[in-house]
């Protein structure tokens, strides 16, 4: 699966985050288990708590498409230091893979490349 792909993927939709809020532009990318590609975005709401993560959204498009599955998974934030998933996308992630691989990127040549099982070493579904 070509990682450079999913990094371009993730930045070229970046473009449509709503953020009018946080002014934090989030864009998500990744690959399920057959090799297909979703991507997402942050989509903010004046009441923050009905604001929806990029992760989140792509992994919603991906099983509206009767996909459930996650096998790479890229994070870009214009920033110069990469942003990994936050704790509910984490937890959302582990739902769909145990051992999905997480790739943070940015607009440095700064990255984080991990795992959710690192990143989310108890999740809720292993209790």
């Amino acid at each position: 699966m070509d990682i450079e792909k999913l990094k371009a993927a993730a930045k070229g939709v970046a473009k449509n985050s709503y953020s009018p809020y946080s002014k934090f532009t989030v864009a998500a990318a990744f690959y399920n288990q057959q090799g297909e590609m979703f991507t997402g975005v942050n989509v903010e709401n004046v009441s923050y708590g009905l604001t929806i993560c990029a992760e989140r959204n792509a992994i919603c498009a991906s099983v509206t498409q009767g996909s459930t599955s996650i096998h790479t998974l890229v994070i870009y934030t214009p920033t110069q230091t990469p942003t990994p998933p936050c704790g509910a996308c984490r937890q959302f992630i582990s739902e769909f893979s145990k051992d999905a691989r997480i790739i943070s990127i940015c607009d440095s040549e700064q990255m984080t490349d991990t795992t959710i099982d690192k990143l989310l070493p108890s999740s809720f579904s292993d209790f």
